[in-house]
C-alpha cells in the first residue's frame, strides 16, 4: 500500500513537472537571457554574439545581455551552460572550436554532442592559408614539397593548441603526410603577428581579420579550405584543387542551449535567430567579417557538430594530438 502512495506521488509529481515546464514555455520568455561565450571580449565570436543579442532581444522582447567565460577554447563556456537550468535564460554562443576541441582535450566535462540542444548556425565561413608576401612560397603545392623535403622544419601559427587553426594545419599535414612545427599564440592576432614578424612560415586564419590583410598585400592567400572558391577570393584555389581530393574544414558561429529545452522555446529560438541574421544590418555586418549570414534546423546544427567532432576525434588519433 505504501508503495503503491510513493509510485503515485512520484507520477503525480511528474506530471506536475511536465505542466509547469509547458507552462513556462508558453510564456517565454519573461524575463532576462543570457548569451554566454567561452572569448575575450571585442573577438570575433564577442561581436557576433552583441549583433545576434541585440536583434533577437527585439523579436523577443526580452533584454539580452552577453558574458563571456573566457577559458580554453570556450569549454568553461560551454560547461557552464550544459549545467544551467534548460528552460532558454542561459543559451551558448559558440564556433566550430567546439567539436574540435571536445576531440582533443583529455578531460572534457560536458558530452559535446549530447549535453546540448543546438539551435541554429548563423555565420559559415572558411579559413585562408596565408604566408607574408615576401615568403618564397607562391601556392600551396610549393608549402607542402618544401614540407616534404624538410620535415619539422616550416613552422605555423594557430591561435593554440587545440584550436580549429591547430587542427586544420594538422589535417593538411595528416592527409598529404608532411610535418611541420606547430607554434601556439594566445590567439589569432598573435599568431597572424608571428607570420608578419617572420617567427613562423604561414597560418590557417579566419577570414575576418585577414581579407583586408591580403587586399592591402601583406600578405599571400595560398589556397582557402572551402568546398568551392570564396566569394572575396575567386582567384585563391581551394585546398582540394591543389592535391588534397574533398579536403573541406568549415567554421561556423551558431546558438545552443543545454539540453532538454522545451521544444517550442527551441523552435521560437531558431526563428528569431534566422530572423536577426536576415535583417540587412547583421545580415551586412556579419559578411563583412567574411562570413555567410545563413542559418539552420536545429537537427543541422546537430548533424554539423556530430560530423566535426567525428572528423576531429579521427584525426586526434592518427596524428596522437591531445590537450592535457
Amino acid at each position: 500500500m505504501i508503495k503503491k502512495r510513493i509510485r503515485r506521488s512520484f507520477a503525480t509529481l511528474i506530471v506536475l513537472s511536465m505542466l509547469a515546464g509547458a507552462a513556462s514555455a508558453q510564456g517565454y520568455p519573461n524575463r532576462l537571457i543570457k548569451f554566454v561565450h567561452g572569448f575575450p571580449p571585442g573577438g570575433n565570436i564577442d561581436i557576433i554574439a552583441r549583433l545576434l543579442a541585440n536583434e533577437m532581444a527585439k523579436g523577443l522582447g526580452q533584454s539580452i545581455i552577453v558574458e563571456p567565460k573566457v577559458g580554453t577554447a570556450g569549454a568553461l563556456a560551454a560547461e557552464a551552460v550544459a549545467r544551467s537550468e534548460p528552460d532558454g535564460y542561459t543559451l551558448l554562443v559558440l564556433p566550430s572550436a567546439h567539436p574540435a576541441h571536445g576531440a582533443l582535450a583529455k578531460t572534457v566535462n560536458y558530452k559535446v554532442v549530447d549535453d546540448f540542444d543546438w539551435i541554429s548556425v548563423a555565420t559559415f565561413y572558411p579559413f585562408l592559408i596565408c604566408v607574408r608576401k615576401d615568403s618564397p612560397f607562391k601556392t600551396l603545392k610549393d608549402l607542402i614539397d618544401a614540407a616534404r623535403k624538410n620535415p619539422g622544419a616550416l613552422k605555423y601559427g594557430s591561435a593554440g593548441v587545440g584550436s580549429i587553426l591547430h587542427t586544420t594545419v594538422e589535417l593538411i599535414a595528416s592527409e598529404t603526410k608532411t610535418k611541420y612545427l606547430h607554434v601556439p599564440y594566445r590567439g589569432e592576432i598573435p599568431a597572424i603577428t608571428g607570420v608578419l614578424q617572420g617567427d613562423v612560415d604561414f597560418i590557417a586564419v579566419t577570414t575576418g581579420p585577414i581579407s583586408e590583410r591580403v587586399r592591402a598585400g601583406e600578405f599571400r592567400a595560398l589556397g582557402v579550405t572551402s568546398k568551392a572558391r570564396w566569394r572575396d577570393f575567386p582567384d585563391v584555389p581551394t585546398v582540394a584543387e591543389q592535391g588534397i581530393a574533398g579536403f573541406e574544414v568549415i567554421s561556423w558561429t551558431g546558438l545552443a542551449g543545454p539540453a532538454r529545452m522545451p521544444a517550442s522555446v527551441v523552435e521560437r529560438l531558431n526563428a528569431e535567430l534566422r530572423r536577426a541574421i536576415a535583417t540587412p544590418d547583421v545580415k551586412s555586418k556579419l559578411e563583412a567579417m567574411g562570413g555567410d549570414a545563413r542559418g539552420t534546423t536545429p537537427s543541422e546544427m546537430r548533424a554539423l557538430v556530430a560530423s566535426q567532432f567525428a572528423l576531429w576525434t579521427k584525426l586526434a588519433k592518427e596524428a596522437n594530438i591531445s590537450i592535457d
